[in-house]
């Protein structure tokens, strides 16, 4: 007969082997990834085309995002602001926030709910359909095919989409302190230019750098391993959405320390 206790005490250890296997797994399909860069043949039409989707297709919900996103914080910080008599800086309030902290994160939580979902349905419909087996039968590397030409894509087009949901936020921001805090644009564009250091564009364009990394690789890898016909490819889709937000918020405390440690070395 089984000890219970024993049988409790496996629990942790089963855990901690799945979770670092997971990580093992994931490690090596992210090294193979980058390491196909390196190498020929580089499916650059395949490139072109997800940036393609990517970019243009998420253009809409990230401009919508950071115009509003904008237009939120200039109306949130009026009674913050007031309180102190210091509505004239609404504009360093919302340069600096967007800049350094909302645009890159909010952009990468829109991509890990549309870009990444999408990368874990294809790939977990081309999984359960035998499309995956038939690619490595004809001697197609699946990786090299579909995993690196979408992380590419995903790196190169997070950052110009983060810029522009920055603008775009910076310029709901005026919309609101111009004509409902009445506040003059010069006033407003001029604290806009003089809040931001080096630093804060150095950290708006590593950041999502890093967070198309992840969601790129997290919903290739999720997809790859679909199980289960349809119902499997729906879970997958949920599972790539939530591992990406969680990784991405994770990895933004991580880059916030490192970005503030190197600040005064930026800005000299």
């Amino acid at each position: 007969m089984a000890n219970p206790a024993r049988s409790l005490l496996a629990i942790p250890w089963r855990l901690l082997l799945f979770a670092v296997w997971e990580i093992q797994s994931y490690t090596v399909l992210s090294a193979r990834a980058i390491a196909n860069l390196f190498t020929r043949p580089i499916y650059l039409r395949e490139v072109v085309l997800q940036m393609e989707r990517i970019g243009i297709g998420s253009l809409t919900i990230i401009l919508l995002t950071g115009f509003f996103t904008g237009a939120v914080l200039g109306i949130q910080s009026e009674s913050a602001l007031r309180r102190y008599g210091a509505v004239s800086i609404t504009g360093q309030l919302v340069a600096i926030t967007l800049v350094r902290e909302l645009g890159p994160v909010l952009s990468a939580l829109m991509m890990a709910g549309r870009i990444g979902s999408g990368i874990a349905s294809e790939l977990g419909s081309m999984v359960v359909s035998e499309q995956i087996n038939a690619m490595r039968a004809l001697g197609t590397d699946p990786t090299r095919r579909l995993v690196t030409p979408r992380m590419i894509a995903t790196v190169m087009m997070l950052p110009v989409l983060t810029v522009l949901c920055n603008a775009i936020g910076i310029v709901g921001g005026w919309v609101i302190a111009r004509y409902k805090l009445l506040l003059s644009s010069s006033q407003y564009w001029s604290d806009v230019i003089n809040a931001l250091e080096f630093s804060d564009l150095i950290g708006t364009l590593l950041k999502p750098v890093v967070f198309g990394f992840i969601i790129s690789m997290t919903g290739c890898y999720v997809g790859l391993r679909t199980y289960g016909g349809t119902e499997g490819v729906g879970r997958s889709t949920t599972q790539a959405v939530v591992s990406a937000s969680i990784l991405v918020i994770a990895t933004d405390f991580f880059l916030n320390n490192l970005i503030i440690y190197l600040t005064p070395y930026l800005n000299q």
